[in-house]
């Protein structure tokens, strides 16, 4: 899997940098099999580190809004699929769509700065959301949808560390057997996000 690939609205080539057990590329929509025991997580207590999850990477501009319809075959605790800024393994961020302990899917995010600060938002009914990453000066923001038109503010933090971030589109099973997200509606833009709080 060390071809480079092209997304239709994604400038440039991406790679994977960690490869996952199959993947599906039709136009504007990537199918990614996630394996058995795949995570990304530095364990705030050093308790677990793991970064092994999929990863297909890009370098996007200096400023940049990214965004795709993920849709998750939930079956396994933490099943996830996510959009991840990776700068080396102990700086990175990640907002995922994932399964909770609790089995509701729901919005995660984890800001990692040698270790993990793990964040869950808001609960959403059914297997697929929309998510999306907004590069701005000096900052990022995520955000969600369930309709993609409508956005709430589910994390805005410093770039420092991230400054020069690959964005990555991932799928992860850490407790489960293997996990299939599917990215769709995907759009990305090199423009700045009008308003970080409302997501216009």
């Amino acid at each position: 899997m060390n071809e480079p690939i092209l997304l239709l609205t994604i400038p440039g080539q991406l790679t994977w940098t960690v490869p996952p057990i199959s993947y599906e590329l039709v136009e504007n929509r990537l199918k990614i099999v996630a394996g058995a025991q795949t995570d990304l997580f530095n364990d705030p207590r050093g308790e677990y580190t793991q970064a092994n999850s999929s990863r297909l990477a890009f370098t996007p501009e200096a400023v940049f809004i990214v965004q795709a319809k993920v849709q998750v075959d939930f079956q396994a605790t933490f099943d996830a699929g996510a959009f991840i800024l990776w700068a080396d393994e102990n700086h990175w961020a990640k907002l995922a769509f994932e399964f909770s302990p609790q089995r509701e899917p729901m919005i995660v995010t984890v800001i990692t700065r040698e270790v993990s600060d793990d964040c869950n938002s808001m609960v959403i009914a059914g297997n697929e959301v929309y998510l999306r990453v907004a590069k701005l000066v000096g900052a990022y923001a995520f955000h969600a949808s369930v309709d993609g038109r409508s956005w709430q503010l589910i994390r805005y933090f410093s770039s420092a560390n991230l400054e020069n971030a690959t964005v990555n589109f991932s799928a992860q099973s850490p407790m489960g057997g293997g996990c299939t997200a599917v990215f769709s509606e995907i759009v990305y833009t090199a423009e700045a996000l009008a308003d970080i709080r409302n997501g216009t």
